[in-house]
């Protein structure tokens, strides 16, 4: 690569999300309960779509996906931050920095495709119920699961191959808590216009385009719920599309503020308060928008338990 020769850091040091001590006893307790409730509802998910038959549906299938992609993203990312916030020794290797920032960017634009996919999922099943079977056949939820998998790690090879061209040549001080592109890119010494643009362009393709398919997909089931179109109640569709858009507003919403926000405009701790929405909340959100509210995994988790001789069976 290009500017391999002139790169000169072996290594960053994370700052972290605080240096109180106080502060981060305080971050460390919030974020390691609601990383575990996280990681266990999530494994609940995954088993439970497996072992239950109901659950067999295109719906369960994508949730179960997301589950799994949920788990991969926050385990990259957290258990770093939860070290980092009780040790003084913050520093990572420039190899292990470009692994985190490859590997955190193909989970997170998997998951904004993958999302897109549930979408669509929800208006074929809501508005076109007749032919839900035949265009969300089998092999047609493998294509969209794997088509998201294999964008997210594709595009994220354009984005840090075009960073890793660039030179570091100090400062290695990365204000965040972990290594995420857009504030690695900031600490290269050569311009970065070309890379930024090559970014933003990323960002059109991972972001915009399955938001936009989001939007139309649940202002259509929108517009048939109003127009009596879709069989299912009024109030029960509302408050479906309602909790999930805000999901997705969150989680959308703060990946376009770091990704395609100019960089001038942002405060030095901007980049890292906001990457807890989308690390942190946005997964224990979609845990218990997506699945826990859901009377089917509900059901599933009341048999489990019965079988398991947890609960008398109602």
């Amino acid at each position: 690569m290009r500017g391999e020769n002139r790169t000169s850091v072996s290594e960053f040091i994370l700052v972290g999300l605080s240096s109180q001590p106080r502060t981060q006893r305080l971050l460390f307790a919030a974020i390691l309960a609601t990383y575990l409730a996280t990681l266990a509802g999530n494994l609940l998910i995954v088993g439970l779509v497996r072992a239950d038959s109901c659950l067999h549906t295109p719906m369960y299938f994508f949730l179960s996906h997301l589950s799994f992609l949920e788990i991969c993203y926050t385990s990259w990312t957290v258990p770093q931050a939860l070290a980092h916030l009780l040790t003084h020794s913050k520093s990572i290797p420039f190899a292990h920095c470009v692994a985190q920032m490859y590997i955190a960017l193909s989970l997170g634009s998997s998951e904004a495709i993958l999302l897109a996919a549930m979408a669509y999922d929800r208006f074929v099943a809501m508005c076109r119920p007749l032919r839900y079977a035949a265009l969300m056949g089998r092999s047609r939820c493998w294509a969209l699961a794997l088509s998201s998998w294999a964008s997210g790690f594709l595009l994220s090879v354009v984005n840090v191959a075009c960073v890793l061209r660039l030179p570091f040549c100090g400062p290695n001080r990365v204000n965040h808590f972990f290594c995420e592109l857009p504030v690695v890119l900031e600490l290269a010494c050569a311009d970065r216009r070309l890379t930024e643009a090559v970014v933003f362009g990323a960002a059109v393709l991972i972001l915009l385009l399955p938001l936009a398919v989001i939007l139309a997909s649940y202002g259509l089931i929108l517009a048939s719920v109003l127009q009596g179109q879709v069989a299912a109640g009024r109030h029960k569709a509302f408050s479906t599309c309602a909790s999930h858009l805000a999901v997705v507003t969150i989680f959308y919403g703060t990946v376009i503020s770091m990704y395609m926000k100019p960089r001038s405009g942002t405060t030095p701790d901007w980049d890292k308060h906001i990457a807890v929405f989308y690390n942190v909340v946005t997964p224990a959100l979609n845990l218990l928008i997506y699945t826990l509210r859901n009377k089917e995994v509900k059901g599933a988790m009341a048999k489990m338990m019965y079988r398991a001789g947890w609960a008398k069976k109602s």
